[in-house]
């Protein structure tokens, strides 16, 4: 196993003034028209992309107790929610495989086939989870198509980051990297915002009878409804990659010359894909049956880590990451305070639970998490040759919210029923940390001036 060498980490943390950029300004007025207009297009197709993915992972997890009533009818108190939890990892079981699949077809076909095959994928997911009849009228047939609805999605999730942010950060010049790339988690914050936001409008509006029977269906159709608007979109996009001849497939070259790095960037995502799995999708969930607060108002944390994670990421990719010479520092900095915010905010949390609380430990903690997020999906793509970059940041992605983010909220749940400790989250968010801490201070990190052209 060979590793490309890493050139010398030097330089300050802020741009040196006067330091080159790529010379898009001196572009004349109508080609720069242009380019923004492209540039555009590819946030608005990407995001309607990666929204339609997480609004429909984040109603799923919001409604998992009903969903688990109605499609898996077991006796055991805490037996339909573990099972609801099962199926939503489930969908984590096929992203190593789609990132595998489709970030090669990514370096092969181009990024627009991409991103056209993902959206299709979960679209077809989400008809399943939307329209199948409850277990009382299906039988068994009614969790096996849920099941397989979540495994649709899954293995369009995994090719989705990897063509999906490739796509971005190539759409732009060197300068404008960051902000490019932070439209990844600014479409998740939207859509995390959206489905909560749905949620708590139900949870509110209907009776609980009705939340059971038909109304937790509605976010998914509604889904559905943009799933149309994202294809066209992403069919008409211009492509940022030709492929080039190879003599090894993208993932044959990166097993043999970068499977180290893939290992570092999949074990440095461990802590952040737990920290949002837990904090933005099963925060709902542990407000109401561990710390007894409202249904519909605890819904307002949900809508409170969305807002944060979009107002962040923006702040970032706007005013942070493309300032930086490097990107290991801000990584450094912003997972290690998330890190140290844990233990307080959750001992805290569970001396004397509230819905503010809640929603101020939320809006802290994603704040700072997503500051840094940007910044880490370019170090990952930069330490990569664009020939096989779709496909190693897919597998890091998918690998690393498969093994840890996936199934977060089916392992605190479980370590919650089995023992009775409220602070259980806390402790499993700060394992994760660890394990990304010591991998983030091994990866190589390459400067932006110096990313693979290749």
């Amino acid at each position: 196993m060979t590793h490309d060498a890493a050139p010398p980490l030097s330089g300050a943390l802020a741009t040196p003034a006067g330091s080159a950029r790529p010379a898009a300004s001196q572009a004349s007025p109508a080609e720069t028209v242009a380019a923004r207009r492209a540039r555009r297009r590819t946030i608005v197709a990407t995001s309607v992309g990666n929204g339609l993915e997480m609004f429909d992972f984040t109603v799923f997890s919001f409604f998992a107790a009903i969903i688990g009533k109605n499609f898996f009818p077991v006796d055991s108190g805490a037996g339909p929610l573990l099972l609801a939890m099962a199926t939503f990892g489930v969908g984590f079981v096929m992203r190593p495989l789609g990132g595998i699949l489709i970030g090669n077809y990514a370096d092969r076909a181009g990024r627009r086939a991409a991103l056209t095959l993902t959206i299709a994928l979960m679209m077809v997911g989400t008809a399943l989870i939307a329209l199948t009849p409850g277990y009382a009228t299906l039988g068994i047939a009614a969790p096996v198509l849920i099941v397989v609805g979540r495994l649709l999605q899954g293995l369009s999730a995994g090719g989705e980051i990897g063509a999906a942010t490739t796509f971005l950060m190539e759409s732009g010049p060197m300068s404008r990297r960051g902000f490019m790339v932070s439209w990844q988690m600014i479409s998740q914050g939207a859509a995390a915002l959206c489905g909560a936001l749905c949620g708590a409008l139900l949870s509110a509006t209907l009776t609980p009878t009705a939340l059971e029977s038909w109304g937790w269906r509605i976010p998914f159709l509604l889904g559905l409804l943009v799933g149309p608007v994202g294809m066209y979109i992403r069919r008409h996009l211009d492509e940022t990659f030709e492929a080039p001849e190879r003599e090894q497939s993208a993932l044959a070259e990166i097993m043999q010359r970068y499977f180290g790095r893939v290992v570092l960037g999949t074990l440095m995502l461990v802590g952040g894909t737990t920290m949002l799995y837990i904090i933005v999708f099963f925060m709902p969930a542990y407000g109401v049956r561990t710390l007894h607060l409202p249904v519909a108002t605890s819904f307002l944390a949900g809508c409170a880590s969305g807002g944060i994670i979009m107002v962040s990421s923006l702040i970032s990719g706007l005013w942070i990451t493309d300032r930086l010479s490097r990107r290991k520092p801000i990584v450094i900095v912003t997972s290690l305070a998330t890190l140290l915010c844990v233990y307080p905010a959750f001992k805290w949390l569970t001396t004397a639970p509230s819905v503010p609380l809640m929603i101020g430990i939320v809006t802290v903690v994603m704040g700072i998490a997503t500051l840094g997020t940007g910044s880490y999906f370019l170090l990952i793509m930069e330490a990569f040759p664009k020939r096989v970059r779709a496909t190693a940041l897919a597998m890091i992605y998918s690998f690393g919210v498969t093994i840890f983010g996936g199934f977060a909220q089916f392992n605190v749940t479980w370590l919650l029923h089995r023992t009775g400790d409220a602070m259980s989250p806390a402790w499993y968010l700060l394992a994760c940390g660890i394990v990304s801490q010591f991998a983030l201070w091994s990866f190589p990190e390459r400067p932006a001036d110096a990313a693979p052209k290749s």
